[in-house]
């Protein structure tokens, strides 16, 4: 079959690295892709929120399947544009419907669905620019750090966690009237704090039926020591050391099962990943939130674990029936690092030559914010590559990714040094 990726980071790499080891792919395209993309895949230049350009392409190439990297288009109802047109309904999408996308889409529509179903997760209220004074008074009666969410998408920089209650109202009142995310930040999510150590868990459903996928933990701090702002990822590592059998099983019980029968009892449509943040209190898990996608980076070490055929798994998300495919994991650990460009997540150059990769030995590179200028691979993005490696346990796997990081070089290269401190 002929599919396309959509998106351009380490993620959309990821997939397609694994989507060219199967038998049962015949050609792949990537929108827009990368300079990693290039080499395995057809680069196509569209916009992944371009819904005209991307059906043009589908019916040009006989394209079979599409596979949604990151939120933006699920959350403006790809699925949904796919399915309910006559010449594309037959396309496999995986991801979820509009309705499913919302449990990332709104802070507030999965805070609401979590206590639906009885899911446990933080105590929380939200607000609007009209509520501005009520929501100083609701962060009166919690204890310090404050934590303040922008209702929609903010590019996994819109939660702010703060000591003083003078800097909660203050970037309270910055959120609703200031706009300081924009459209996402017009409501806001004020929750408890929850104390904790936060890992991933990753499902992939079709429906009716699931499988689970290794756990994760990701670092979203840009700073050593977990400092500073926040950004789309600095590394990650799979599976959780401290994600052992008895706390799993409670997992399973207490939150995925109630996620996929609450889709279920409330007709919304999902074929895709549920990407569950989660955070350890004492022994027991509580939900943070949503993501309907695949995280990055935390993709980059969850798919090279899986040796079942990732295309195969997707053909029975289409067909619904996940219940008949068994899940065969790599039994060592991985571990993910993440260069960035010298001023990221604030302001940084792009166009920056990237040199050594083809010295690494004994780990992947999957690129994130790179394009190809001529045969040059450059720069493109705030976080440029990832390396990640496979060993007995995350300590052996983090030094083997560590000594090839070494060998990449470009102008103001950063990476953390510290991952898999807190382990």
């Amino acid at each position: 079959m002929n599919i396309l990726v959509l998106g351009s980071g380490g993620r959309e790499h990821t997939f397609t690295y694994k989507i060219a080891q199967s038998d049962l792919c015949e050609k792949i395209f990537v929108a827009p892709g990368n300079a990693g993309t290039a080499k395995i895949a057809k680069n196509i230049p569209i916009a992944v929120s371009d819904f005209v350009a991307i059906k043009a392409l589908v019916k040009t190439e006989g394209i079979d399947m599409v596979v949604v990297g990151p939120e933006d288009p699920l959350v403006l109802g790809i699925y949904d544009f796919f399915a309910k047109d006559e010449e594309l309904k037959k396309v496999a999408v995986i991801g979820p419907s509009l309705e499913g996308a919302k449990l990332e889409g709104s802070k507030e529509y999965a805070k609401k669905f979590l206590i639906r179903h009885n899911i446990p997760t933080a105590a929380y209220q939200s607000f609007t620019p009209e509520t501005v004074d009520e929501g100083k008074e609701f962060l009166e009666t919690l204890n310090a750090p404050y934590v303040l969410k922008a209702d929609g998408l903010a590019a996994g920089k819109g939660v702010l966690i703060l000591e003083n209650i003078e800097d909660a109202k203050a970037e309270l009142e910055n959120m609703l009237t200031n706009k300081k995310f924009g459209v996402a930040s017009e409501k806001v999510v004020i929750e408890e704090f929850l104390d904790g150590i936060e890992l991933s868990v990753f499902v992939l459903t079709d429906g009716k039926n699931y499988v689970t996928l290794p756990t994760a933990k990701d670092y979203k701090r840009i700073g050593e020591g977990d400092t500073g702002l926040n950004t789309g990822g600095m590394g990650a590592i799979s599976p959780v050391p401290f994600a052992d059998e008895i706390f799993m099983n409670k997992i399973e019980k207490r939150i995925i099962k109630p996620t996929v029968e609450g889709l279920i009892k409330e007709k919304i449509e999902y074929k895709g990943f549920i990407f569950i943040g989660l955070i350890k209190v004492g022994d027991e898990p509580k939900v943070i939130e949503y993501n309907v996608r695949m995280g990055d980076p935390e993709t980059e070490a969850v798919l090279p674990r899986l040796q079942t055929d990732l295309v195969s798994l997707f053909t029975h998300v289409a067909k619904q029936t996940l219940n008949e495919i068994d899940v065969e994991i790599d039994p060592r650990s991985a571990a993910t690092v993440m260069t960035v460009s010298g001023g990221y997540p604030e302001a940084y150059d792009k166009g920056k030559q990237i040199t050594g990769i083809d010295t690494i030995k004994d780990s992947l590179v999957f690129h994130a914010g790179t394009k190809l200028d001529g045969d040059t691979i450059v720069t493109n993005g705030g976080r440029v590559m990832a390396v990640t490696s496979l060993d007995i346990d995350f300590k052996e796997a983090l030094k083997k990714s560590y000594k090839n990081v070494e060998k990449l070089h470009f102008d103001k290269i950063y990476y953390r040094k510290d991952l898999g401190f807190d382990l």
